[in-house]
């Protein structure tokens, strides 16, 4: 996307780094990677189009790693899945942080090849 049309406000910008970072709550809830980026994604999705990016962006790739976690995990009966599923969760845990910072530095960053579900 292209710059905002309007300043970005702060409570704006929270809420755009809460979505990535939540990916990481997944280690307490199940599909909490999914489910927190989900509920910023329905509650501001009007409100800001900042915000609705950031939280789609999250949203979008929590999904892939799920599926990319779960290929691998079954892969794991074949022994490739025990070198994959450590290489998705590193990538996951270090784009997830990319993304964060990127927001904090109020870019509309987009994650690298993600299947799109959600704009």
């Amino acid at each position: 996307m292209d710059a905002p049309t309007s300043p970005i406000s702060d409570e704006e910008n929270k809420l755009a780094i809460v979505s990535h970072l939540l990916a990481f709550s997944t280690f307490i809830i199940p599909f909490g990677n999914i489910l927190g980026p989900l509920a910023i994604y329905l509650i501001k999705k009007d409100e800001s189009e900042y915000v609705h990016h950031h939280a789609a962006e999250a949203l979008n790739f929590q999904i892939n790693m799920t599926i990319y976690g779960i290929i691998s995990a079954l892969l794991i009966f074949v022994l490739v899945g025990f070198i994959l599923l450590p290489i998705v969760l590193a990538i996951d845990v270090i784009l997830t942080i990319v993304a964060a910072v990127r927001a904090s530095n109020n870019v509309w960053y987009t994650y690298p090849l993600t299947i799109r579900f959600f704009d």
